[in-house]
């Protein structure tokens, strides 16, 4: 297994989308960088936190490659 992780605007929207994905084991939403610690989904949101939105795919490359992902 292998673990990529991804930027993207709202991960609430793609996380379902990867976890359909065949060789998707897991799809972990979460947030990345940012100066505030453990930020509100709200705050996140508002832009004042200097966080993404982020996805952590785990998946296995022998059935699904980085670049399909």
């Amino acid at each position: 297994m292998e673990i990529a992780t991804f930027g993207n605007g709202c991960f609430w929207c793609t996380e379902a989308i990867f976890q359909d994905l065949k060789g998707v084991s897991k799809a972990v939403s979460g947030y990345m960088g940012g100066e505030t610690k453990d930020p509100t989904y709200k705050e996140v949101c508002s832009g004042s936190t200097g966080h993404a939105e982020v996805l952590q795919i785990t998946y296995d490359p022998s059935v699904i490659t980085f670049d399909e992902l």
